[in-house]
């Protein structure tokens, strides 16, 4: 059989990684010397934490986690395919990859396939889920990694954040743009392409950047079809509610509402909201 894992950013919910038997590890977050698992914490409590004390760091899982994790995997004659956060983002694949050099060691058989989502959140989660359907249905691990590769072709990430201090004191965007956004009231609609954050286009108030990813959104689908789509949030589940009965509206389909967890809401800040979906054609070569 093959095993799906994937790492907490992908933020599936437990009903979703119980259906489709999705194994998980988890990023951390440290306030001082405080180190907290992203699962373990609530993320109303989390952002209120942040709000009163200050922005926290992150790590990648453990050595001993991913090791742990993968072996339970092989030592029952399983294969493994691992798809993670984007490694423009995170070490967390790159640690990975020496686990797997590890395993493989001992192992000579096993079979492990390790992927760069290339991004995090739900465009992480649907190339997730996607292999977990083809892993369900028998295909094997080499077809497994070419639905992976696929999805991650057909999907697009746009998010607005309610500001750039986030971003900028996270270092997950050029001081310039977080400078020019905060001088000139510029709200960017922003994405992942090649696996960091840049920015889509820049709208004068934040009505006119949810009008404009929802634009692209159309557009795109327009031109390539529709898989799926989910509207994600950090602590304004109202205006995510808004957008998902606007996109229901316009597509006549329901949209899932997934609340961005601390490892991705900490570089990003509360108030942001977004757009994942995926086509049925390919968005990009």
């Amino acid at each position: 059989m093959i095993k799906i894992l994937t790492d907490s950013t992908s933020y599936l919910s437990e009903d979703i990684r119980e259906e489709l038997d999705i194994r998980q590890v988890a990023l951390n977050i440290s306030f001082g010397d405080e180190s907290i698992k992203e699962i373990d914490i609530d993320h109303e409590v989390f952002y209120k934490m942040m709000d009163e004390r200050e922005i926290p760091t992150s790590s990648q899982p453990s050595v001993g986690e991913l090791y742990e994790e993968i072996l339970q995997v092989i030592e029952r004659g399983d294969s493994l395919c691992g798809i993670f956060l984007s490694s423009g983002l995170s070490s967390t694949l790159a640690t990975t990859q020496l686990v797997r050099d590890m395993i493989v060691k001992k192992y000579e058989d096993a079979k492990i396939e390790l992927i760069d989502s290339g991004s995090t959140c739900m465009q992480l989660g649907f190339a997730v889920i996607q292999a977990a359907r083809e892993a369900k249905c028998g295909k094997t691990l080499e077809q497994v990694k070419e639905t992976v590769l696929k999805n991650i072709k057909k999907s697009r990430f746009l998010f607005i954040p309610e500001n750039l201090e986030y971003l900028k004191k996270g270092g997950r965007i050029g001081g310039a743009s977080a400078l020019i956004g905060s001088l000139f009231k510029i709200i960017p609609v922003l994405t992942v392409e090649d696996g960091k954050t840049s920015v889509y286009k820049k709208v004068r108030t934040k009505k006119n950047a949810v009008m404009a990813m929802v634009d692209k959104m159309l557009q795109d689908i327009k031109s390539y079809g529709l898989g799926e789509v989910v509207v994600h949030h950090i602590n304004c589940l109202d205006e995510a509610k808004e957008l998902a009965e606007l996109i229901k509206q316009k597509l006549k389909v329901s949209t899932d509402i997934v609340t961005i967890g601390p490892v991705v809401g900490m570089h990003v800040g509360p108030g942001a909201i977004g757009i994942t979906y995926y086509t049925e054609d390919d968005l990009r070569p």
